[in-house]
This record gives C-alpha cells, sequence and structure tokens, in this order.
C-alpha cells in the first residue's frame, strides 16, 4: 500500500496547489486498490455487479446449425443462375425437434426459426419470397442466394471460448448472455461499501426547523443517488457537525465500516473547522487545490483505525468485531483503512468532482477494467469563454440537430451552487486543460449523464 509522498514522488512536477485534472485520475489510479473477495451470485441478482474471472462458455451457441427464418430449407447447390426453382415439400421442421426424415434432390423441407437445419441443406428462403402450389414450392430467381438465413452452430460462441471477460461490469445483455449458456450463477466481486456523511454546523437535516444562516443538506441525497447508481453498497451517516469528537467518532466509525469515505463540505482554504485537521490527524491525507471549474478543493487519502475497540458511543457494523471492521475490510499495518474522498460544499461542485475522479476511482475498486468515462463529441450552438490553464465542466444539454449531428448548449448560469442546472443538463461539457476558447459550431467533448446521474 503506497503512502501519499510515494504516490506524488510518482507523478512528474505534482504540485498539490496546482493540479491538474488529469494528474488528479492518475494520483487516485494509484491510490485505490481493487477488492479482492469474490462470491457467487445468481442471474437476477448479478446486474451492475463487476465479473471477477472469464466466464467460459461450457457450450456451443447455438448449439447446432438452426434457420434464421420461417421458411423453406433446402440444399443451396440447386440454385441455378438467374432461373427460378420449383422444389416438394418433404415435411416440417420445428423448433426444439430434431428432422428424423430424409431430403432428395429436387425436395425441400418447411422450417421454422430455430430449427435443426438437417445435414445437406444449407439455405433457407422465406415463406414472404415464394409461392406455394399444393406440396409444390416456387422460389423466383434472384430472392436468395446459397447459404442464406442458416445460423451456424458456435456463431455467437463456441464451447471453451471466453464469454465475458474479468472486470467487466454485468448489464441487462450480459445476463441474457449468462442465461444462455445455461449458467444458473457467476463469480463477483464483493460490493465495495462507501460510508459518506455531510460537515458543517449550518447544514439542516431534513426535518429540522429553519434557522438564520442554516441550509438544508442537498448533498447527501445527491451522492447518496449517485452512489447507489454506481451499485455500491451505500452507508449513510447523516450531518456531523463541525465539532472535533464528533468529527473524530463519525471517521472512525466510517473507517471501520467502509472501503471508502465521501465527505462534503470542510476542505476549502482558511475555513474555520475542524474537518482538515481530523483527517490530517486520523489518516494519510493530501489537500489539493484542482486547477478546474467547479470543485477547486478537495481532499484524498486514507483513514486508518488502529486495532483497537471504537470510541465510546459508536456501534461496530453489524458482523464485525469491535475495531476490526466487516470481514474482507482492507487492513494496513497499522490497522483497518478506507480511502477517503473530501469533496468540496456547493452542491455542483460536489457532482463534478464525483463524477470526474471519484467515480472512475470506485470504479477500479469495484474491480472494473472500463472506468474511464466516455466523451462524446457535440458542436457547440453558443460561444464558451475559456482561458487555458484549468479544465472546466459547464452543465450541457445536448440534442440531434435536424441534419442529424449532436449539438449542445448550456445550461444558463454556471454557478457552483445552482444544482436546479444539474437537473436541467444531460451532461457535462468537458473543456479541457489545454483548451481555449470555443466558437459557435466548434466540436467539444461531452460527458454524458445517462444512467449515472
Amino acid at each position: 500500500m503506497k503512502t501519499i509522498e510515494q504516490i506524488a514522488a510518482e507523478l512528474q512536477g505534482y504540485d498539490p496547489q496546482a493540479l491538474s485534472a488529469a494528474d488528479v485520475n492518475q494520483f487516485l489510479a494509484r491510490l485505490v486498490e481493487p477488492v479482492t473477495e469474490t462470491e457467487d451470485v445468481g442471474v437476477f441478482d448479478a446486474l451492475g455487479r463487476v465479473l471477477a474471472q472469464d466466464v467460459v462458455s461450457p457450450i456451443s451457441v447455438p448449439p447446432h446449425d438452426n434457420s434464421a427464418m420461417d421458411g423453406f430449407a433446402f440444399d443451396g447447390t440447386q440454385l441455378g443462375a438467374g432461373q427460378a426453382l420449383s422444389l416438394r415439400v418433404a415435411g416440417t421442421a420445428f423448433a426444439g425437434k430434431g428432422w428424423s426424415g430424409t431430403v432428395a434432390a429436387g425436395e425441400c423441407l418447411k422450417i421454422m426459426t430455430g430449427a435443426i437445419m438437417p445435414a445437406g441443406l444449407d439455405t433457407v428462403v422465406p415463406l414472404e419470397f415464394v409461392t406455394l402450389d399444393g406440396d409444390c414450392v416456387h422460389i423466383p430467381a434472384g430472392v436468395v442466394k446459397a447459404g442464406d438465413n442458416r445460423r451456424f452452430a458456435g456463431e455467437d460462441l463456441m464451447a471453451g471460448q471466453p464469454a465475458l471477460r474479468r472486470g467487466q461490469t454485468l448489464g441487462p445483455a450480459a445476463l441474457g448472455l449468462i442465461a444462455s449458456l445455461g449458467l444458473p450463477a457467476v463469480p463477483v466481486f464483493r460490493r465495495v461499501k462507501v460510508a459518506y456523511f455531510s460537515t458543517g454546523d449550518e447544514i439542516l437535516s431534513l426535518g429540522e426547523a429553519p434557522r438564520e444562516g442554516a441550509v438544508y443538506d442537498s448533498n447527501r441525497y445527491t451522492v447518496f443517488g449517485l452512489l447507489t447508481r454506481l451499485g455500491v453498497e451505500v452507508i449513510d451517516m447523516g450531518v456531523v457537525g463541525d465539532q472535533p469528537a464528533l468529527l473524530e467518532a463519525a471517521f472512525r466509525q466510517a473507517a471501520t465500516q467502509a472501503d471508502a469515505i465521501i465527505t462534503s463540505g470542510g476542505v476549502s482554504m482558511g475555513e474555520a473547522d475542524h474537518t482538515k485537521a481530523m483527517m490530517k490527524q486520523l489518516g494519510d491525507v493530501a489537500f489539493w487545490r484542482i486547477a478546474m471549474r467547479p470543485g477547486r478543493p478537495m481532499a484524498v487519502g486514507r483513514i486508518v483505525v488502529p486495532h483497537a475497540p471504537p470510541l465510546r458511543g459508536s456501534l461496530p457494523p453489524e458482523g464485525a468485531e469491535p475495531g476490526l471492521g466487516r470481514p474482507g475490510a482492507e487492513l494496513s499495518e497499522n490497522g483497518k483503512s478506507a480511502v477517503l474522498f473530501g469533496l468540496p460544499g456547493n452542491p455542483v461542485a460536489v457532482m463534478v468532482t464525483y463524477l470526474a475522479f471519484v467515480r472512475p476511482a470506485l470504479q477500479r475498486m469495484m474491480g472494473s477494467t472500463g472506468a474511464e468515462p466516455v466523451l462524446l463529441k457535440a458542436h457547440s450552438l453558443e460561444p464558451l469563454r475559456k482561458k487555458p490553464g484549468r479544465t472546466e465542466y459547464q452543465r450541457g444539454i445536448v440534442a440531434r440537430s435536424a441534419d442529424g449531428r449532436l449539438t449542445v448548449r448550456t445550461t444558463g448560469n454556471q454557478g457552483s451552487g445552482v444544482l436546479r442546472s444539474m437537473v436541467e443538463a444531460n451532461g457535462l461539457i468537458v473543456l479541457h486543460h489545454g483548451q481555449g476558447n470555443v466558437a459557435v459550431g466548434d466540436e467539444v467533448d461531452v460527458m454524458m449523464f445517462d444512467g449515472v446521474v
């Protein structure tokens, strides 16, 4: 397990007070480590889970040559160039049943989609292309070629070939593929456990009466939604006041229960609270000023809980011995540790830093090989002012123009406290570190929200 200092030494030009977005992701890729514990889950429970090993196909899919159409199967060598063909129907082959008869020269077989292709037959003409005359089928010239509409055994997968790869996040299509192989369960990595809480005496929880200078906490609910969409095990620890004893108890409990901790608030320069001091006291933590907008301040590192009983009043996680964390918890030489992501307090900054940095890092912890966000190209419908030297994430609305091109416009006010703009947006316009002003019609990168936010 590398320390903050060791990781920093590996990054050329590392400067915690002027860190580029690219450097942040490189740093986090070295900081986080995938979980190693695995479990077998049923297909219905596998959606969104990450495969712990390759799934090797035990059978060929399909298991036999079969018809891709309802139609008539015949020997394609009987087709003449530019000539119609008439064949006698020898019988009917149904899906799920083998054909036990024989098909002689000059004959064909009525066949249903998915039915096994009998030996010697290699072509299927669809029903709608032929005319019937008693037990004879007339096939017009040119409507089919030899070999058409035949699925080969193993065309999708051959027995012994990898069907799915380790590190793949299982989507709906993957569930169907697993079921098509006859597999009732698959090996996946255990769920990553993420604890999160908001900090600050000015934060109100829902149900509390309004008071002067206080605001209702939105970050806690936003982070809950983001983590739930990601598929981790979510540990909600509520709002923690800016008092050393409360913060210490919260960090210790979170590190005992979770693989990662997310906080919002308390990491800005010059803030009059104890969050940063407590982070530093309890672990190996770096405080960054990132060259980005929004979301400049961020804290990362590890919180370590010694091998000792938890503080009085804090509860150990269910099924765990006091001070040891849950089964499979990551242990450092000094005790149980959890990766820390200390995010800014402004609502939009929380979401942007999560999407740009925390989500890819958590996906790596989950064992996923597809952690990098996919960026789409869209044409800007408005000029965008941008100075080189920082990465900007502007809330955008992506649409398709009449000529089929993807276009994007901003939601307007890009203030980091305007949470409504994240609701209106369907993606983030990513203006990269070295990029300058954008003119109308220029292509820009967009990080889409679909399935994430």
